[in-house]
């Protein structure tokens, strides 16, 4: 394929005015070589104009012929018939010589610049002559005219390749840059899914999954007492049914994706003590909540997480630990924030936590929920436990540093 095929398709409409322009400059100087002819009624009038007609011909076939726009061997045959012709031209007439012009960019445009270098030099070396011949003189006006318009050809033409490449090259690092963006943000919608996926799995995990469970412990209590006991049996009806009512809370915050309804009634503290009170009577179990140090506030993610670590700690307790009694402690520090959950049951070996999902119907997430829940947030979570010794459990979460507030000089407006 030669080199005008493959760059058709990205010329640009100024290069086309510029081809145009050559094409034109073509035609002006094959008719201005035989009108000159035809007026100084030169002998050889008439062989110039069929010349001319013949070159004009010929040089407007080039590139109405497919094979010539698509082979280079045909572009080679075209381009050496015209050469040939207009050297017949140049022996005819001196005029011929200024064809030597656009024949520069033609051989440039078509042939790998190994063969068109020589090209060139050659159709200069031969206007040079021709001209010469036919004023049967060489001086050096004769000599610099064909060799200043092969030097501008040449750099003109090796300009353009070198901006054409150039070009090239920003339009394929731009492509590459573009697909690496895709990329990126398709991975980065990937990671964003996956990460939503498991905080959703958190959320249900302490949440839903937790409620439910009480749910499902306080209808076997209940259908245990009633029999002997309605009136115990009612009371735990009427706890399952407000546990029902928190978690469907619940799961309409989560369509809402708004922070959890005990944070939304107030601090974190109130939201703790709420919570003991509501595990001590729905379980039996002895839960006391105590706050140390001065409360602060803190970002809504790390009162969630603190909130939800709670929840799955407690109800680990009551479903696992068989304990009478649970120490829960919100500790404020001066660049962290702790939560201690300890209780006196039975305890277990922490290294022999089975994976998560590998439990009884697929649990055995809380754990592993609430590391993550801490690990998210740049904090740690510890667990000690031994059999029949009880179990502890830490979290620690850094406290993010207050917003300065720059103080107002005295006397400047507020």
């Amino acid at each position: 394929m030669t080199e005008e095929a493959r760059t058709d398709h990205s010329l640009t409409p100024v290069l086309r005015a510029l081809r145009l322009c050559l094409h034109l400059m073509v035609a002006a100087l094959l008719a201005l070589a035989a009108v000159r002819a035809l007026a100084d009624g030169a002998p050889t009038a008439p062989a110039v104009l069929a010349t001319a007609v013949v070159l004009l011909a010929l040089y407007v076939l080039g590139p109405v012929l497919p094979r010539v726009r698509s082979s280079s061997r045909a572009a080679a045959l075209w381009l050496a018939a015209v050469v040939a012709v207009w050297m017949v031209l140049l022996a005819l007439t001196p005029d011929g010589v200024w064809l030597a012009f656009p024949l520069f960019f033609v051989q440039l445009h078509l042939l790998p610049l190994r063969w068109a270098l020589p090209a060139v030099a050659a159709s200069t070396a031969l206007a040079i002559a021709g001209f010469a011949w036919h004023t049967r003189s060489l001086s050096v006006g004769t000599i610099i005219g064909p060799v200043l318009g092969a030097a501008v050809a040449v750099a003109v033409v090796l300009g353009y390749q070198a901006l054409y490449r150039e070009s090239e090259q920003r339009r394929r690092l731009i492509e590459e840059l573009t697909a690496a963006r895709s990329e990126l943000a398709a991975a980065e919608r990937a990671a964003g899914v996956l990460a939503e996926r498991e905080r959703l799995a958190r959320e249900i995990h302490d949440t839903l999954a937790q409620g439910l469970s009480s749910i499902q412990l306080l209808l076997r209590a209940a259908e245990r007492a009633v029999p002997e006991r309605p009136e115990t049996a009612l009371g735990h009806i009427r706890q399952a049914r407000t546990a029902a009512v928190d978690n469907l809370a619940e799961a309409r915050r989560f369509v809402r994706a708004l922070s959890p309804p005990d944070l939304e009634a107030g601090s974190l503290p109130a939201a703790l003590e709420r919570l003991c009170a509501a595990t001590a009577r729905t379980s039996g179990l002895a839960v006391h909540c105590q706050v140390s140090g001065v409360p602060a506030p803190l970002p809504t993610p790390h009162e969630v997480a603190l909130l939800r670590i709670a929840q799955s700690a407690l109800a680990n307790t009551v479903q696992h630990a068989a304990a009478g009694r649970v120490e829960l402690t919100l500790s404020y520090m001066d660049t962290e924030v702790a939560l201690d959950v300890v209780d006196d049951g039975a305890g277990f070996v922490p290294s022999e936590v089975p994976p998560p999902g590998s439990g009884a119907g697929g649990s055995g997430f809380g754990l592993a929920a609430m590391r993550a829940r801490a690990r998210a947030l740049q904090g740690t979570l510890a667990v000690e436990s031994a059999p029949g010794e009880g179990t502890a459990l830490a979290v620690t979460l850094p406290c993010p540093e207050p917003t300065a507030v720059p103080e107002t000089p005295l006397g400047a407006a507020p």
